[in-house]
């Protein structure tokens, strides 16, 4: 698929998710969502009860995969960026780690979704959080600026991974952290599933293959690149997903082949460190 055409479907999906201020779950366009609510599904992936209860309401709208605040390891005083911020959810987390001294810089290319999360910020308060209209690929974020690159289920959606490795690891300091939850594949999804633009927009066909994903942060500069947590993507939420239902009923794949479809998807923590040299 055209990487404009992709970014144009993605932009549209996930804008539809921040006009209606309900949870992905609510969409066509969703990262693993099933009939649960925002706040289940976050508990799931690695959230706590204090951490869901800490932000403005309408920030979290169930669109990760895991939970990259608990892996980096914030300080008081850090700046801190976020690609494909969303509602603001990680970084309003993010904010109350770094305290008054520190900065969380929210980026995603949504105009929606960059509404909405000022307006979170608005509502809670936060003076310590700036969110920029901007794509993941090109960062408006100056050189070794930022102290911790933080992501939740948003680079697999990019047409362009190698890019966004690039710009993470150009607009992080010497010793800067990548720290990033996403949705990798362990094994080649279906052409159908492959060339489909909702599964796109699912998180699905936009997925790469893990052993790529990881050379790819590599190749971009980062050291000491590992898989901290990965774990199995539920078969259930593909069978309850919305957009995999949509899929499933216009390819007719069997029941058999959408659980090794499922099978053939993980949520992996991914940890890199931007060297000196």
């Amino acid at each position: 698929m055209e990487e404009e055409k992709v970014k144009k479907m993605v932009r549209k999906g996930y804008a539809e998710i921040a006009k209606k201020n309900t949870s992905c779950c609510d969409q066509s366009a969703s990262c693993g969502c099933t009939a649960e609510t925002s706040e289940e599904i976050s508990r799931k992936i690695g959230y706590s009860e204090e951490e869901l209860n800490s932000v403005p309401n309408g920030a979290n709208l169930g669109l990760g995969c895991g939970n990259p605040i608990a892996l980096a390891s914030l300080k008081n005083g850090e700046t801190v960026l976020d690609l494909g911020s969303g509602g603001g959810f990680d970084c309003f987390l993010a904010a109350n780690r770094v305290g008054k001294k520190g900065k969380v810089i929210g980026v995603d290319m949504t105009p929606e979704m960059i509404d909405k999360a000022r307006e979170n910020a608005k509502k809670g308060k936060y003076e310590n959080v700036e969110f920029r209209l901007g794509e993941i690929e090109n960062l408006p974020v100056a050189d070794n600026t930022v102290d911790a690159v933080i992501s939740n289920c948003v680079i697999n959606l990019s047409p362009n991974k190698k890019r966004v490795f690039e710009e993470a690891f150009r607009v992080l300091k010497p010793n800067g952290r990548l720290m990033v939850s996403d949705i990798v594949l362990l094994k080649e999804l279906p052409e159908i599933i492959k060339k489909n633009i909702q599964a796109y927009i699912g998180c699905l066909s936009g997925a790469e293959m893990k052993d790529q994903y990881m050379q790819l942060i590599r190749q971009a500069g980062f050291r000491e690149v590992k898989i901290v947590e990965e774990n199995h993507f539920p078969v259930e939420y593909m069978l309850n997903d919305p957009t995999a239902k949509a899929i499933i009923k216009a390819s007719g794949i069997p029941d058999r082949k959408v659980k090794e479809i499922a099978n053939s998807v993980a949520s992996v923590k991914v940890s890199g460190i931007k060297s000196k040299n």
